[in-house]
């Protein structure tokens, strides 16, 4: 089957049946791309994730176009993103056409309230996958729980954060590769 086809495909079925935004689709990627595929190594994955979560813009078009240019450049950066997307943008549209039927439906509210529990797990478990990857063990734990803490408590805003982890690995691997 061509690649394309089967890029395609794979984004198209994930951003249909992904709620919950980027996080949601980590694992489904991993598993599609990493794992059952064998695409992609799981470094250059978490690689991919890093730059994505970095760059600006929404994280599911980035790591699409990310995993597309990886694997096929220009065309496979496109064909990802337009997979990525195309479902949502369907279904946002037509949201937006009927919202007015069922925006007071009790039925659609608690279907709603039912997803949400779902949602956090779907975006928990690559966060858990994430820091295994990464080898976050005892002596760096302090790493995310301080960044986390300075976000939601303090209010730092995380484009000081990553500029500081990134200064902060730079010169933490000048002083150990001396």
């Amino acid at each position: 089957m061509n690649i394309y086809l089967q890029l395609f495909g794979i984004f198209c079925k994930i951003g249909l049946f992904t709620i919950g935004g980027g996080y949601a689709m980590v694992p489904l990627i991993e598993d599609e791309i990493v794992r059952k595929r064998k695409w992609i190594a799981q470094d250059d994955f978490l690689d991919l994730l890093a730059i994505s979560q970095s760059a600006p813009g929404v994280f599911a078009v980035n790591i699409s176009i990310f995993i597309g240019y990886k694997l096929r450049k220009i065309k496979g950066s496109l064909v990802t993103t337009l997979g990525a997307v195309l479902p949502s943008f369907i279904i946002i549209l037509t949201i937006a056409i009927f919202f007015n039927n069922f925006k007071d439906n009790a039925i659609v509210e608690r279907i709603f309230k039912g997803i949400r529990p779902a949602v956090v797990a779907l975006i928990a478990a690559p966060t858990f996958n994430m820091a295994k990857s990464a080898r976050i063990n005892r002596y760096t734990i302090w790493i995310p729980v301080v960044s986390a803490i300075l976000i939601w408590l303090f209010g730092f805003s995380p484009i000081w954060i990553i500029v500081g982890a990134g200064v902060g690995g730079y010169l933490w691997g000048r002083v150990v590769s001396k």
